[in-house]
């Protein structure tokens, strides 16, 4: 019996974020109705089936190809390595796959290029909608990090709101230096500390340090007067995680563990008190302190898990 995998991607215009791909292999005999490429479905339809493709489908694999390795190899060949990567994720292997556009030549699954795919192949269209919404919830989380940057709204692509945020705010570890419009915004470290951006800048490293460790940031700093505000609000499973930030650069690194001492700690724990109050009772949670160190090549980071309140 022939396996027919769909194969799609999203992404490839964007100025920040990754370029995501989804294979999707589907039964002949599926009965989800309403597919299309996903850029003609309304969000609520794309969530809405999104599930059900999920339930249905035979086996889905996803690819995501980082923005280094988009301004590495190009945005062309970085799609390609996606799709790849989405075919390698299958839990089963299939005899052939339909890949939305051009075939991928390093494939050693047959496959064949179908242009406009999307709109004529169910298990295209179902690709489609998988990695849509894949990338656009990694967006939403990115949102959480970045709020200046609106990515929960326009998912990272050049809108005019973006292009502002770039100009007021430059650009992000997320952003695709090798985009024109990212690449004439970068920050340096000057205009960091001139603009006095040097702790937001840390705190928004420290973030993405957390996720590449797996946690899911829910909110950067939270308010809770008058005890201050929470660097980080972070998920890591069914435990919250608080997280205050300190970031050197051109001081003693060794001076930010100093910074977190129990007058500081005491006023953490009221602000998680008052934090519960506003929204939640929280059984499991923990503090963490991140010190960020700002270097030419890339931050260094001393990650504290668990401190305990005296």
């Amino acid at each position: 019996m022939e396996i027919i995998a769909g194969v799609d991607e999203v992404g490839r215009g964007p100025l920040a974020g990754p370029v995501v791909a989804a294979a999707v292999i589907l039964p002949d005999n599926h009965t989800i109705v309403g597919l299309r490429d996903s850029k003609k479905l309304s969000k609520i339809k794309r969530e809405k089936l999104f599930p059900i493709i999920q339930d249905q489908a035979l086996g889905i694999g996803i690819g995501e190809v980082d923005v280094k390795t988009i301004d590495k190899i190009n945005i062309r060949e970085a799609t390609f390595k996606a799709m790849q990567i989405a075919l390698g994720k299958l839990p089963i292997r299939p005899t052939k796959a339909l890949i939305d556009g051009h075939p991928l030549k390093s494939q050693i699954i047959p496959n064949e290029g179908i242009i406009g795919g999307d709109d004529l192949v169910d298990s295209i269209k179902a690709a489609s909608i998988i990695a849509k919404v894949t990338r656009d919830n990694m967006m939403d989380e990115y949102g959480n990090i970045f709020p200046e940057y609106g990515f929960e709204k326009h998912k990272g692509y050049g809108t005019e709101f973006h292009m502002n945020a770039l100009k007021q705010y430059r650009s992000t570890p997320i952003h695709r230096r090798s985009f024109n419009p990212v690449n004439k915004h970068m920050p340096t470290f000057n205009w960091l500390s001139e603009q006095k951006r040097i702790g937001w800048m840390g705190e928004k490293l420290a973030a993405l340090y957390l996720k590449s460790k797996g946690l899911t940031i829910l909110e950067m700093n939270r308010s809770c007067l008058p005890y201050g505000e929470i660097d980080i609000i972070a998920k890591n499973k069914n435990e919250l995680v608080f997280v205050e930030v300190k970031t050197a650069y051109k001081s003693n690194p060794d001076s930010l563990d100093e910074k977190v001492d129990n007058i500081k700690l005491t006023k953490m724990g009221h602000a998680i008190q008052h934090y519960q109050n506003q929204v939640e009772q929280i059984e499991d949670f923990r503090i963490d302190c991140i010190s960020v160190i700002l270097q030419k090549n890339k931050p260094f980071f001393k990650h504290f898990e668990g401190i305990l309140l005296d």
